[in-house]
């Protein structure tokens, strides 16, 4: 990831492991990170159970928010595809129970409709 798109706040793929290391203890013993994404600090894990999106806070970011999303409470989902003066793409996420969905911001480079289909791969099953 470019520090252009790190400043724009846009995500880029990163490696299964990497991300496995960053999560911990976090995951289950059955549990396998299938994608990752980071966000500047933060990231966004697709495993083969949950959705995971981490928040690393402070200057430092020792502190750290884990948000898990069962698939089964994804409502539904959208995606909007970067334009030619629009340099981004968007993934939003309906969760029950919320009204307001979860928005996150990719950069051009990243194929949202694999992101897409990751995600409709764990939701529609």
């Amino acid at each position: 990831m470019g520090i252009f798109d790190g400043m724009m706040g846009n995500a880029s793929e990163i490696d299964k492991k990497a991300a496995e290391k960053d999560l911990g203890d976090l995951l289950s013993a059955s549990e396998t990170v299938e994608h990752a994404y980071k966000l500047i600090r933060d990231l966004i894990i697709f495993t083969n159970r949950r959705l995971i999106l981490v928040d690393k806070q402070g200057m430092t970011g020792k502190k750290v928010e884990y948000h898990s999303i069962p698939y089964k409470s994804i409502t539904h989902f959208s995606v909007e595809t970067a334009g030619t003066f629009d340099l981004d793409a968007e993934l939003k996420v309906w969760v029950s129970g919320s009204s307001e969905p979860i928005q996150k911001t990719f950069n051009k480079q990243l194929n949202i409709y694999k992101v897409q289909s990751v995600l409709s791969d764990f939701v529609c099953e």
